[in-house]
C-alpha cells in the first residue's frame, strides 16, 4: 500500500544524540524509542531515527507504531483501518507481514501501523514478539518502534525485554531529571538494554554554533 508524505512526517534532521552512530557501531538490529511520559516527541525521534539509519547505512529499515496514542504515525497517516503489530502481535490469527506494510512516498523507510485487533485484556507474549522480530530482521537491517510511555502501557515494558536496545526520549526543560532516571531504572529492571537517549526540543541561549563548538 502506499501513501503520500504529511507535512507532519517530513523530518530530514538526525538526533543530536548521534542515537544512530551508535546503534551502526553496535550493529543492534530492533530499537525501541519510549520516553517517561506522553508528549516527549517519541514519534518524531522515531521517523528521524529510522529516516536517517536508512540514509547512512544505505539498507532496509521499518518504522513500526506500537503507540495508541492520538498523535501516533498510524493516525497521522490515517491508517487506522490497516492491519499491523497488534495484529501479528496478539495471540488470534495473524495476517501475512507484508498486508500489514506500508510505502509512504517521502520516506526512505517502511510504516508497520499499530494495527486493528481488537483489544481483550491480552498482554503482549515476549515469545510471539520475539518470534516477530526475528522474522522482520530477515526483511530489514533495521526495526525502529516508536513505543509508548513508559508509564501509560505495559507493551512498552514487553516491547522492551524483546528489543536490542531501548532509547529514552527526554524533552527539553519538560521532562523532570528524576521521572526521567526512575523510568530508565524501571526499563532496566525488566532487563531492557538501555542504549542512550534523545534530547528532544532542546533550547539554545546562544546561537546553536557556538555550542557546536564547545
Amino acid at each position: 500500500m502506499d501513501s503520500p508524505i504529511p507535512n507532519t512526517l517530513r523530518i530530514f534532521a538526525p538526533s543530536e544524540s548521534n542515537l544512530a552512530a551508535i546503534v551502526l557501531d553496535q550493529g543492534l538490529n530492533v530499537l525501541l524509542l519510549t520516553a517517561a511520559n506522553a508528549g516527549n516527541g517519541v514519534t518524531t525521534s522515531a521517523i528521524a531515527l529510522a529516516s536517517e539509519l536508512a540514509r547512512s547505512s544505505h539498507t532496509s529499515v521499518l518504522l513500526m507504531d506500537a503507540s495508541l496514542s492520538a498523535n501516533s504515525i498510524t493516525r497521522r497517516l490515517a491508517l487506522q483501518e490497516q492491519p499491523g503489530f497488534m495484529d501479528l502481535a496478539l495471540p488470534g490469527q495473524a495476517p501475512a507481514i507484508e498486508e500489514c506494510l506500508v510505502q509512504v512516498e517521502g520516506l526512505s523507510c517502511d510504516i508497520m501501523p499499530v494495527g486493528v485487533h481488537p483489544r481483550h485484556g491480552e498482554r503482549l507474549d515476549p515469545q510471539r514478539l520475539r518470534n516477530l522480530f526475528a522474522q522482520l530482521g530477515e526483511r530489514y537491517r533495521f526495526v525502529v518502534i516508536d513505543g509508548e510511555a513508559v508509564y501509560a502501557s505495559s507493551d512498552t515494558l514487553a516491547i522492551s525485554t524483546q528489543a536490542d536496545g531501548v532509547a529514552l526520549v527526554v524533552r527539553g526543560e519538560e521532562t523532570r531529571w528524576e521521572v526521567a532516571q526512575a523510568a530508565a531504572q524501571r526499563l532496566t529492571q525488566v532487563g531492557a538494554k538501555l542504549i542512550g537517549g534523545i534530547f528532544n526540543a532542546r533550547k539554545y541561549y546562544m546561537p546553536k554554533w557556538v555550542y557546536d563548538h564547545l
